[in-house]
């Protein structure tokens, strides 16, 4: 295989989509595969719906990811500008280029006038006519006249267009079926459908991983890509290979309206960002039959863009849930603290910065709730208790009276308890709830647990006590008794 250049051109329209993240991974492996090179090239002539916040977005959500790239916007390349909205001049000259060329002509026609043929005609064909292909100097003249701006129009060749596509096998359509479709709006304006072809070729793109939506619009990018060489830009079209579509639930392809599609949500939410992009390699590809959860470093080394499913992935957050779980059991206890730390600071759980005290208690605490929390947010839950000031202590879940019960009994004995230990805590309750009383573990350390915590939920209790300590520990054992 030839030097392996690939693209990644997103939008900054709107909050990133997870399904462009999945396409990013493809081309990334792909590109580190191959020991080729990524290209961040961003897509902005849309400039009515372009934002700022989107462009910032992008980038955040990929150095979240840790995905890099070769040339880009950021880091400059031999192919610069890589942002489209600065390189309007390349795109007027292609267009000169491509009509002396005869590869492109100018169309006065209205949208209006476009549909009055067709129904004139009973064509259901809903692409544009080729009215204007042929103009007379004299119909061009009285266009002219009446202030109509032209759009400029590929002229499509006639014939068979085909090509290998490296997911889904041998591609074909004729050219009946594909309109003489716009480069440009009536204001000179370059479209989407020039400039993608245009830098592709002067980039020297080599492959093109896109999703399966940009399917039907491959055909005539095909033969732009022809025409190009024709006119002295680039040498001919990439190898394309067409990504399975990302379906959500009830069969329709996951869209931005689904709550699940907005990947900056899921750093939010405490997602892992190896966690989340294990996941996002296993929508349309596998490393192994039995084998879902992995590295980047491994996906790697395996990826073939030959070995993508060509058929529709589903979207399951329980699973997505499920590899992040996985990914959290693999990290130490300290790097488990080290990306928890943002959350807790935010929630307000340790101080900004850490005081020495703040330090110390997570220290101690975090191997309590390393093994048990999934997502790093569940970090602020397992562990606020230990932090918040007693004025602020709240209970999420309450006790009934069989459980003040129980809390009445703890306190008795450990309000007498000689040493405060996690061993001399839990011989006292066993033998006092336990064996004196009878009750089983869970009845006799849940009300207990509720009562120091807050929460049915949370790190083992005796250790949290002797963080907690005797004099906390025991104000809240006597304050739950009479909430």
């Amino acid at each position: 295989m030839s030097k392996v250049r690939v693209r990644f051109p997103p939008s900054p329209t709107g909050s990133p989509h997870v399904g462009l993240v999945r396409t990013f991974l493809f081309n990334w492996a792909f590109a580190r595969h191959h020991g080729g090179t990524l290209v961040l090239r961003i897509e902005d002539t849309d400039t009515a719906r372009n934002t700022q916040e989107s462009y910032d977005g992008l980038f955040d959500l990929f150095h979240w990811l840790g995905l890099d790239w070769d040339e880009g916007p950021d880091v400059g390349g031999p192919h610069a500008p890589y942002r489209q909205s600065e390189r309007g001049e390349i795109y007027r000259d292609a267009l000169a280029r491509l009509a002396e060329g005869g590869h492109s002509y100018r169309c006065y026609c209205t949208t209006d006038e476009v549909a009055a043929r067709r129904q004139a005609s009973g064509s259901k064909d809903m692409g544009y006519d080729r009215f204007c292909r042929e103009l007379t100097d004299t119909q061009v003249e009285a266009f002219v006249e009446e202030g109509r701006a032209p759009v400029v129009r590929f002229r499509m060749p006639d014939g068979e267009i085909a090509f290998d596509d490296l997911v889904r096998g041998r591609v074909s359509f004729h050219s009946d079926h594909v309109s003489d479709y716009a480069l440009a709006r009536a204001n000179g304006d370059p479209l989407y459908t020039l400039t993608n072809p245009v830098d592709d070729a002067l980039m020297d793109i080599t492959h093109v991983l896109r999703g399966e939506d940009l399917l039907s619009s491959t055909p005539r990018q095909v033969a732009l890509y022809a025409a190009l060489a024709d006119v002295g830009i680039g040498t001919g079209a990439p190898l394309f290979g067409h990504l399975p579509y990302v379906m959500g639930q009830g069969n329709k392809k996951l869209s931005k309206r689904d709550p699940e599609a907005h990947a900056l949500a899921y750093r939010d939410q405490g997602f892992l960002p190896e966690g989340l992009l294990n996941y996002m390699a296993l929508l349309g590809w596998a490393i192994a039959a039995d084998r879902d959860v992995f590295t980047l470093d491994e996906m790697v080394a395996a990826f073939d863009i030959k070995d993508v499913n060509p058929n529709p992935a589903r979207f399951d957050i329980k699973k997505a849930d499920a590899i992040n779980s996985s990914h959290m059991r693999m990290l130490s206890t300290d790097e488990i603290t080290h990306r928890a730390l943002p959350f807790l600071k935010q929630a307000g759980v340790v101080s900004d910065p850490v005081s020495d005290a703040d330090a110390q208690l997570l220290e101690l605490a975090m191997p309590l709730v390393g093994e048990r929390i999934n997502k790093l947010t569940e970090a602020v839950d397992m562990l606020g208790f230990l932090f918040v000031d007693e004025a602020s202590f709240t209970r999420t879940d309450e006790l009934d009276e069989a459980g003040r019960e129980v809390v009445q009994a703890s306190y008795d004995v450990l309000a007498a308890l000689p040493q405060w230990s996690t061993t001399a805590i839990e011989e006292a309750l066993r033998t006092k709830l336990v064996e004196e009383r009878g009750l089983k573990p869970r009845l006799a350390f849940g009300p207990v647990r509720i009562a120091i915590t807050g929460s049915k939920v949370s790190p083992p209790l005796f250790e949290s006590m002797e963080l907690l300590g005797r004099e906390r520990s025991i104000a809240r054992l006597h304050d739950a008794l009479f909430e």
